[in-house]
């Protein structure tokens, strides 16, 4: 059982096959996590529970029962709700809640067969792009690292689904996205994943920031697991690969700034390599992207994160207020956003000071984010375009250290995959080689029009095998 190689799609056609056993592969990955504390990727590891699991699947399989994930081991962020185990959201407040049942994406994963092995680390309370969260730690240093090199960071907010799937100890696992969650850290510890259409997954039993932008996502070794995954969530036949000679991709100079060495030779040689595949790759103009965006990002994702906050920890039971919550809150740079901005319902005004952020929500909902939506539509339309290609993230993983989560890193690292997230179109993030100098992976994002997941993911089936698989790291 070579765990370095192992894809879902490849460990589910083993199990069912009886060429290995879930127990076994189980008991391989739990060992390979617990060999990983510095990684810091998991709060809770459920040996007993997967064991179990694992063992339960194994009689089933001998009675013929197959279902798509059977026995594959997975691991789910730690905002998701798996029953039975404490559901975090990788904030101290929370540590103790246990809900009695799975948030619906990760109880469908479950009726597939997956042996949900543990709940992955995160930045906390999902406001973040770095993982440098020193409320929970396995190994000697705070923050979840990057699986190819632990003194640097694993992105966020979905950092120890990543790392885990990173560092080769599960193919599979949930994040969840609000401006890039799922696909900054996967682009950072070379995994593949989607942010689908907002609306196209349940959000329910789900730690939120905001209505309008969340989602759960599906993260994965390969991109052909990120399909599969989507439809034991969304439902929906086998996706086969794209013809890349039928795909027609647009690359904005805009998405193309702040770059450091290593990403803007990776991307640019991957646009190289599609382009021999014949994809056709046209310059696209969006210049007013980024002033479009600032007008929605901040503005909804502030605003809508009291209420919604709100709604949810009364839902849980706690009894917990949004108060009580924000005292707990063990990383800094999550504790200034909620007491200077969440709580008091304000957003960063001129020359340090806080302004009302109902008037900016308002705005941005009212005419805002129906600009940037419209366009995303004008620009896919006008170009006949599949999906708009750029750099996942501008630089590979940084040193991890708390400067890590800085507003200025934060804005950084989701100046591409940020206005996407606030249009509610769909993304696919794809590894695509390591960096020359800093041998750390770098990602090609790809949005595609509002629906258009299936259509994507159909193209990152067939680019992955242009690209190929990252090696894994060194042990």
């Amino acid at each position: 059982m070579d765990l370095d190689q192992l894809t879902m799609t490849q460990a589910a056609a083993d199990l069912c096959a009886g060429k290995i056993t879930s127990k076994a592969l189980t008991s391989a990955v739990l060992a390979r996590a617990k060999a990983s504390p510095n990684l810091n990727a998991f709060i809770t590891l459920d040996e007993t529970g997967a064991t179990k699991a694992a063992e339960a699947f194994d009689a089933r399989r001998k009675k013929g029962a197959c279902p798509p994930l059977g026995g594959v081991p997975v691991v789910i962020k730690d905002n998701i709700e798996v029953a039975g185990l404490p559901s975090s959201a990788g904030t101290p407040a929370l540590k103790t809640f246990v809900p009695k049942k799975d948030a619906p994406v990760a109880a469908k994963l479950r009726a597939a067969g997956a042996i949900i092995i543990g709940k992955t680390n995160m930045h906390e309370l999902a406001f973040g792009i770095s993982g440098y969260n020193a409320a929970f730690k396995t190994g000697s240093e705070p923050g979840v690292r990057s699986a190819y090199d632990t003194s640097k960071i694993a992105g966020g907010s979905s950092s120890g689904t990543a790392a885990a799937i990173g560092a080769r100890i599960v193919t599979a696992g949930l994040g969840t996205d609000t401006g890039g969650s799922v696909r900054i850290p996967c682009a950072l510890n070379g995994c593949a994943s989607l942010r689908p259409t907002v609306g196209r997954y349940p959000q329910a039993g789900i730690a939120p920031i905001s209505h309008t932008r969340d989602t759960a996502g599906p993260m994965a070794a390969t991109m052909a697991d990120v399909a599969a995954l989507d439809r034991v969530i969304a439902g929906g036949g086998a996706i086969a690969p794209a013809n890349l000679k039928q795909v027609r991709i647009g690359v904005a100079k805009t998405m193309q700034a702040n770059l450091d060495d290593d990403t803007d030779a990776a991307f640019k040689g991957a646009i190289d390599k599609l382009k021999a595949q014949g994809v056709s790759v046209v310059d696209v103009e969006m210049p007013e992207l980024a002033e479009l965006n600032g007008k929605v990002s901040f503005p909804v994702a502030i605003f809508e994160a009291n209420d919604d906050m709100v709604a949810y920890l009364k839902r849980t039971g706690t009894g917990l207020t949004i108060e009580a919550l924000s005292k707990e809150i063990a990383s800094p740079d999550v504790k200034g956003t909620y007491d200077g901005l969440v709580i008091p319902r304000k957003l960063p005004g001129p020359d340090n000071t806080v302004v009302d952020a109902k008037p900016a929500y308002d705005a941005a909902m009212k005419t805002g984010r129906p600009a940037l939506q419209a366009l995303y539509r004008a620009t896919f339309a006008k170009n006949r375009l599949d999906a708009i290609a750029f750099p996942t993230t501008p630089k590979v993983a940084i040193t991890a250290n708390p400067d890590s989560s800085s507003l200025p890193n934060f804005l950084l690292f989701i100046q591409n995959t940020d206005p996407g997230s606030n249009a509610g179109i769909p993304g696919i993030q794809i590894p695509v080689s390591l960096g020359a100098s800093s041998k750390l992976p770098v990602g090609l994002e790809l949005d595609g029009p509002a629906g258009s997941d299936r259509r994507l993911l159909a193209i990152g089936v067939a680019m992955e095998k242009v690209f190929g698989r990252l090696p894994p790291p060194a042990r």
